[in-house]
């Protein structure tokens, strides 16, 4: 494809320096999208030798091992063919899928995308649809394994599909049992309990641990978790059905409200906690509670990378005001698609087939450190997913077969996702009231619409 032209704003823009945004939701699907690259056909394979052919991955930093240590010698001894693993940090991820089409450099074949990021992807001609070709091969992908609770908000958008789930991310609340056994506290089943057992923690200990751990850089993928955690358990959401924004509802008031609160209980300081961060906090026996991701599990279980084997448990997101139903949301969340740059096309067809099917997903699904999570229900509810993640396995299946929040994906939900939180720290900062940062955002989002 011929790219367009490329010039020091739009480099900008891609690098999300600059630009603005057309917004998201359910409402707005109809408006489709300016961009879209070609289409893979139908009658491409789904299996296949590739002796000679490097695939060129573009993934998540976190996903690494995944794709490097546990599918790209399995893909070589099952097709002949080799993976060359790039990878890039969660918050420029899909600002360099994108970038590396609009340049025209086109050095990649797959790109391991956020589900959030489909909209800019797709509106920037990224990437393949692939929705004949899925339609085409139901039976040989089988489609009908993937959860329902992901499998159309990571891959459908305005009815075209671009991808193939790769990982089912939701949070839950994990605690450190023995923090919590010598301190005389129960898991907290509500927010107003898990501040109690946060204060309490805190106090008694007197700096040797704290009572929480909250994720807090000022990015989507962390601090929009956090926030959107308590969202949900206070039974709020971001969208109404109509796909207008619902920033300053109560719920979304209450749940800015519990990060503010919180922040003097919990371990320092939380706007600069990331995920590297949180998971050492925790694994080292820092911290009490930390709502994250459900492959923590396997990192907690690991006497190599955890001095806390076998003496921590897990249960869903606590609820909040008159909210009595866990709910998670579908937290970052990932799927495999096909660069509109490739040049192994029906090599990279193969591979996001294979690297999705059941046998894989099990497997890098049950190794630490892969950093993934099911998005099968045949890997979500097998024995084997069962026994490596132990202690977490009900409150996993609940969020999964349940009916998690989706974030917004259409164009723009990046940069919008962006605002929130760049709002939600100024408030947990204390330099504007929660009320003034949801309104700011409320602002953000709505005019995005008009």
């Amino acid at each position: 494809m011929t790219p367009p032209a490329f010039t020091r704003r739009r480099a900008l823009q891609l690098l999300g320096l600059a630009g603005g945004a057309a917004l998201l939701g359910p409402a707005l699907a109809a408006c489709g999208t300016s961009g879209g690259g070609g289409a893979l056909s139908a009658e491409t394979p789904v299996a296949g030798r590739f002796e000679g052919v490097t695939l060129k991955l573009l993934v998540n930093q976190p996903h690494v091992t995944s794709f490097r240590d546990v599918l790209a010698p399995a893909w070589q001894q099952a097709t002949g063919g080799a993976l060359d693993v790039t990878a890039a940090p969660y918050d420029q991820l899909t600002s360099k899928q994108i970038l590396d089409v609009q340049s025209g450099t086109g050095e990649f074949d797959v790109f391991d995308y956020f589900y959030f990021g489909l909209g800019d992807l797709v509106d920037a001609g990224a990437l393949t649809d692939l929705t004949d070709w899925i339609d085409a091969k139901q039976s040989d992908l089988d489609v009908p394994g993937y959860l329902k609770s992901i499998y159309d908000p990571y891959t459908l958008l305005d009815g075209r599909r671009y991808g193939l789930p790769y990982d089912g991310d939701i949070h839950i609340l994990f605690y450190n049992a023995e923090l919590l056994d010598r301190y005389k506290v129960a898991p907290p089943t509500t927010w107003d309990e898990y501040d109690e057992v946060a204060a309490k923690i805190t106090r008694d200990a007197r700096g040797a641990a704290y009572g929480a751990i909250v994720s807090g850089q000022q990015v989507p993928m962390i601090l929009g978790c956090s926030y959107i955690n308590r969202l949900t358990g206070y039974g709020g959401n971001l969208v109404d059905a109509n796909g207008k924004p619902q920033l300053t509802s109560d719920a979304s008031v209450a749940a800015l409200k519990h990060l503010v609160a919180v922040a003097p209980n919990a371990l320092p300081t939380p706007l600069q906690v990331g995920f590297d961060q949180a998971n050492t906090a925790f694994l080292t026996g820092q911290g009490a509670l930390l709502d994250t991701w459900t492959d923590m599990a396997l990192r907690a279980e690991d006497p190599t990378a955890s001095k806390i084997a076998g003496r921590w448990g897990a249960v869903s997101l606590p609820v909040g005001g008159a909210n009595t139903t866990p709910r998670t949301a579908l937290d970052a969340g990932f799927g495999l698609g096909i660069s509109t740059a490739s040049k192994n096309v029906d090599a990279a067809a193969a591979f996001i087939a294979w690297a999705t099917a059941a046998p894989q997903n099990l497997k890098v699904s049950s190794t630490a450190g892969a950093g993934i999570d099911p998005v099968r229900g045949e890997v979500l509810n097998s024995d084997g997913y069962a026994k490596v993640v132990t202690a977490a396995v009900d409150p996993i299946r609940e969020g999964l077969d349940g009916d998690p929040l989706v974030w917004p994906k259409q164009a723009g939900a990046p940069k919008l996702l962006q605002d929130l939180v760049d709002q939600l720290a100024l408030a947990i900062a204390g330099t504007q009231t929660v009320e003034q940062s949801l309104e700011n955002a409320q602002a953000s989002w709505d005019s995005a619409t008009q």
